[in-house]
């Protein structure tokens, strides 16, 4: 009897570089659902080497790695784009998160990525939408070792984001460094949370949402400390991390804690969560969370698998930017056509690896190289780069908002090879190719929706030049304000040591 082999589902799996852990969660992909498979976790306490010059110490760098290194053996299997790694708080402030990219590329295959407060403020959100009861609006608190997210949205869409630098182990830092516990020290550390978190008041003074949870570990050691404190519902409240602060209290340190729900590793850091959870309670006046098992990494399976996508996120901060700076949508289309178009025309000649994400941000960047016209045309590069680079982007992460502000700021005049950023994400070639693709689709496009694009192909020499021809003999005779452009283009290439050949 022969058997019928049955597909197997896509694996994926999701990691959180952390401040104080590296966790690792591995889902299989069933039709309209994820089923975990396991989780993986380890502390590393990242944000405990955050020394006095703001970059993390050598032993903090080489657990980090080691906790890596075993990720990797777990993740033998799974193909580039089946796993999403992404860094928080303390790799997002640490001067020398560079050497730790680079250093975590000799034992770990995966690309790294850095994320943005309120882009980590979205994806958790995203994964307490999709694995808590169903409800119209939403409000989610997840303390961080390093910061703490705040979020409310309506269904899957997240209307006010908010990343403050505070989180259990920065506080415990500031205000628990010598293990004691006593109510000044609780005052101290509740004064300067309530501080960071007053000015998020008027944000959500006009919102109201059903349900509020709290995510992660901090919020799961309150729930299970205070569960086995009598308080059975799973809800905490504000009455009752008062008690809880007045218990802790009566030991003498962190380290003599003896409670039933809270295990040795957050014993260092449960005051200051403890803390902070209250102030945001008291701060936002809410009067009971609930506890959420779905966070970052939840958020970033899903987001991983498009087909739990309620809309693509890029699509939605597109949208919202094109609104927000008045851009000629039209003319933005017409200009990431024709990229995508000489992409892929040359992406069988050239030696670096071009890979969908970066057809998926050279269109974006035609989209959106126009934003700074609203500002000003002249140096209106320059403008849409800084607009770029400094504005909230939901959906995309750090190095990939780094890459198009460089790819916008370098769409027109002078090139300087030599001042383009170095990324951990994408190497020089892969950034040159994107910056002269996308000059050629705007150069070509000059003149806007008022005539037809001459139709031409690129392409790239044995010995590097490119070659743009057009399929009309005459293109350029017919085309002379084109033809001057792309001259006075042939002759920046040249400055920046690159080749066009114009036939």
């Amino acid at each position: 009897m022969q058997l019928i082999e049955s597909k197997r589902p896509r694996c994926i799996a999701a990691i959180d570089l952390g401040s104080n852990s590296f966790h690792m969660v591995v889902a299989q992909v069933f039709e309209q659902h994820l089923q975990l498979v396991s989780r993986h976790k380890q502390k590393v306490k990242l944000a405990d080497g955050f020394n006095e010059h703001q970059c993390i110490t050598e032993s903090s760098i080489e657990r980090g790695l080691a906790c890596l290194t075993l990720f990797a053996e777990r993740l033998t299997d799974f193909k580039i784009d089946d796993v999403r790694v992404v860094g928080t708080h303390t790799l997002r402030k640490a001067k020398n998160s560079k050497e730790f990219l680079e250093r975590a590329k000799t034992i770990f295959p995966f690309p790294i990525e850095i994320i943005s407060g309120p882009e980590e403020a979205r994806i958790i959100y995203n994964g307490v939408e999709h694995t808590q009861v169903t409800s119209n609006t939403k409000l989610v608190i997840d303390i961080g070792g390093g910061s703490t997210e705040i979020v409310a949205g309506q269904g899957f869409t997240p209307k006010i984001t908010h990343s403050l630098s505070m989180g259990c182990v920065s506080f415990t830092q500031r205000f628990f460094a010598d293990g004691k516990l006593s109510s000044q020290q609780f005052s101290e550390a509740y004064s300067a949370a309530i501080q960071l978190l007053t000015p998020l008041v008027d944000d959500f003074h006009f919102l109201t949402w059903d349900i509020a949870f709290g995510s992660s570990g901090t919020t799961k050691s309150i729930k299970e400390v205070l569960t086995e404190l009598g308080f059975n519902d799973g809800l905490i409240t504000p009455q009752r991390l008062s008690y809880l602060k007045n218990h802790l209290c009566e030991f003498p340190s962190s380290e003599k804690l003896d409670l039933s729900g809270l295990n040795d590793e957050r014993k260092s850091v449960f005051a200051a969560g403890v803390t902070i959870l209250s102030a945001a309670m008291d701060t936002l006046d809410i009067k009971e969370l609930h506890f959420s098992d779905g966070a970052l990494r939840e958020g970033v399976l899903y987001d991983m698998e498009d087909r739990f996508k309620d809309i693509d996120v890029r699509t939605r901060t597109a949208e919202t930017l094109v609104s927000r700076y008045h851009v000629d949508v039209a003319h933005g289309q017409k200009v990431k056509v024709l990229a995508l178009a000489l992409l892929k025309q040359v992406q069988p000649q050239v030696t670096t690896t071009v890979t969908n994400e970066l057809y998926d941000l050279v269109g974006w960047t035609a989209l959106l190289h126009e934003v700074g016209q609203s500002i000003a045309f002249q140096g209106y590069h320059r403008h849409s780069a800084y607009l770029l680079k400094h504005t909230t982007m939901p959906g995309f992460n750090t190095e990939q908002q780094r890459l198009i502000s460089t790819l916008v700021r370098y769409q027109r005049k002078a090139l300087k090879p030599q001042d383009l950023p170095e990324l951990s994400l994408f190497d020089p070639q892969q950034i040159t190719l994107l910056i002269r693709i996308l000059r050629l689709a705007i150069l070509l496009n000059r003149q806007r929706s008022q005539a037809l694009v001459p139709d031409v192909t690129l392409t790239i020499e044995l010995h590097g030049d490119w070659e743009l021809k057009g399929t009309c003999s005459n293109w350029l005779a017919e085309n002379q304000l084109l033809n001057y452009e792309l001259r006075e283009e042939q002759k920046r290439w040249g400055c920046a040591g690159w080749s066009l050949i114009l036939k």
